[in-house]
């Protein structure tokens, strides 16, 4: 071993220390790689943020732009829903359902994204149907960890496998090359999960809070702070209703919110009431009054109430929402009758109500806005957002809970359904490059507006890219000072001329050990090059070894703090480390014996 060696080995491990603790960030930690392999004097500056201009690093940040365009149009929502819908209260049913859809779509989009989307619809499926959300949390973020394993775009490690084996003068790794073992393994993990792991997860007693958190409010609390009178309702129209009879409803003291109809493409828009607004048949409108009169209106044959207390909220929440603002002492509104307080550049918000020194004003019309004044505001959450940023004029003081759930481009749905299958189409085929076709789809994401640009750029996290462009130069250092060599020497001794399928197990059981403490990508890009060595070294192919890294990376099972993946679930499902343990290591023995055994079947050496 030359001083060199030894210098990139211990900087690995001092890495690795650094990243097991979680008092230094992963990205901190990536950049003093790159300062101590410079000062080492192992690399030159340029090969040392060689890194910053890899491929692997525009994909990452592309493919960030397509999972939040799927989480902007309702795409991953929309999955969640129909899970409610198909589960029921059968455990086993939403068990498997559970895991099927985390693992299908984060094999599109980032798996952290994804179970904190369905964090949220376990915890309200276990209120719902009193199962044991313990028993449906972990098992959810154990599939969307081997989402990775499905496609090539799935998960970074993947991607810097695939770029080691050109960088070796190999064919790059096709999107849907290894999706047949990732859906051996999915399955393998359910069963194991329906048969072992559920008799492991036992009830488990809420964590009492640190402290008392004061509750969000609800629309309908915004509603009640503001003293609005009357009920709010939604109905269907059944017919035709004529101006006429609006204008004698409201006569009658009922206020026309909002209607909802389809477009050309038979997709609701839904607008704020307007003077001289017409209803038709198939309409949907939201109306507040005296709850005698909205019963008369349900009595007849072109209304019909939606539901008997309330309002179905799913059905406004993403086109409408509330805002509590404030006047701002220096406001240009000032002297602004309250039925105007908004200006002529928000035409599409309406001000319901307004209160001043907590008492709410009658008949808007005559009032003129002051200093401290609070307005409830009604219409589009676009349009709520750009208020609000007129900061010289408005302070938001609150939105209600409900904007948690809301998802902002729900009109793009079908927009970003074509998006995502065209990427796949493209790389599946290999149509043009991977790279070139998830940054296509980063760019159609923007230009058919299922996000701003200025969205589609925060949804880049430089965290996350640091953190790769990091460590891809420490496998450069360490096959330059000869530790690659080393450790396929030590892994040929170890091993012998047994069959290749022992060192698949070998190179598994390292990357696997090697994410425990240090981040699954930095794994990956320190044991990808160790295993096309050691391929070489047998005369066999390369490939079986390399998708055995790949898959190791992901097989973070084992403790609950060597991935956000699992780390989101410990509090909201009350696990304890024992409980990755218990679980995790018999899992991921099972998720590598699956991997040695099949994978030359599909790779042949």
């Amino acid at each position: 071993m030359t001083p060199d060696s030894l210098y990139v080995f211990a900087l690995i491990g001092v890495a690795g220390v650094l990243m097991a603790s979680n008092r230094v960030r992963y990205d901190l930690v990536a950049l003093l790689v790159v300062v101590a392999l410079v000062l080492g004097n192992i690399l030159t500056v340029g090969e040392a943020l060689s890194g910053f201009g890899s491929s692997v690093v525009i994909l990452v940040a592309c493919l960030l732009v397509v999972g939040e365009m799927l989480e902007r149009t309702g795409v991953a929502r929309f999955v969640g829903d129909l899970i409610l819908k198909k589960g029921g209260s059968n455990e086993t049913r939403l068990l498997v359902l559970l895991m099927v859809s985390s693992g299908i779509l984060g094999s599109v989009m980032s798996s952290t994204a994804v179970v904190a989307i369905f964090i949220p619809i376990v915890l309200k499926i276990a209120a719902d149907t009193g199962l044991n959300k313990s028993r449906l949390l972990l098992p959810m973020s154990y599939a969307a960890l081997i989402s990775g394993m499905l496609t090539l775009i799935a998960t970074t490690p993947n991607l810097v496998v695939s770029d080691e084996l050109v960088a070796q003068g190999y064919q790059a790794l096709g999107f849907f090359s290894f999706f047949p073992i990732g859906l051996l393994i999915l399955a393998v993990t359910t069963v194991y999960m329906l048969f072992w792991g559920q008799s492991l997860l036992g009830s488990r007693a809420p964590q009492a809070p640190t402290k008392k958190r004061r509750p969000a409010r609800t629309a309908a609390d915004m509603w009640q702070a503001f003293q609005l009178q009357g009920e709010v309702n939604d109905f269907w129209i059944g017919g035709p209703v004529s101006l006429e009879e609006i204008r004698d409803l409201k006569a009658r003291g009922v206020k026309f919110v909002a209607r909802r109809r389809r477009d050309r493409n038979r997709q609701r828009e839904t607008v704020l009431f307007k003077d001289g607004m017409e209803l038709q048949r198939d309409d949907l409108i939201l109306v507040n009054g005296p709850l005698e009169i909205l019963d008369e209106m349900a009595s007849r044959s072109d209304f019909t109430r939606r539901s008997a207390t309330g309002v179905r909220a799913e059905d406004w929440r993403d086109a409408l929402g509330l805002a509590d603002v404030m006047v701002h002492p220096e406001a240009s509104v000032i002297g602004n009758a309250g039925s105007d307080a908004l200006g002529p550049d928000y035409q599409e918000l309406q001000t319901l109500a307004i209160l001043r020194s907590g008492a709410p004003l009658e008949d808007l019309a005559d009032v003129r806005l002051q200093a401290s004044d609070r307005l409830l505001v009604l219409g589009p959450w676009d349009e709520l957002d750009d208020l609000i940023s007129q900061q010289d004029d408005f302070v938001l003081l609150s939105y209600p809970k409900e904007r948690e759930d809301t998802v902002p481009m729900l009109s793009k749905f079908s927009v970003a359904i074509a998006i995502l299958v065209g990427m796949v189409v493209l790389s599946a085929f290999n149509i043009v490059p991977v790279t070139i076709a998830v940054l296509l789809a980063a760019l159609a994401a923007v230009l058919f507006r299922t996000m701003p640009t200025e969205t589609a750029y925060r949804s880049i996290s430089l965290s996350t890219l640091v953190l790769i462009a990091g460590m891809l130069p420490l496998a450069n250092a360490l096959e330059q000072t000869g530790g690659s060599a080393l450790i396929v020497e030590q892994l040929l001794h170890l091993v012998g001329e047994a069959n290749p399928r022992v060192m698949m197990g070998a190179l598994f059981l390292l990357t696997a050990a090697l994410g425990l403490v240090l981040s699954n990508t930095a794994s990956a890009v320190l044991v990808a090059p160790i295993a096309i060595t050691a391929a070489e070294a047998l005369g066999v192919s390369p490939y079986p070894l390399a998708i055995t890294v790949l898959i190791a990376a992901s097989a973070a099972f084992s403790t609950p703090v060597s991935t956000p993946v699992v780390t989101l679930v410990v509090t909201p499902g009350n696990y304890v480390f024992s409980d990755f343990l218990k679980l995790g290591v018999p899992l991921t023995l099972l998720v590598g014996l699956t991997t040695v055994l099949v994978t030359p079947l599909l790779f042949p050496f």
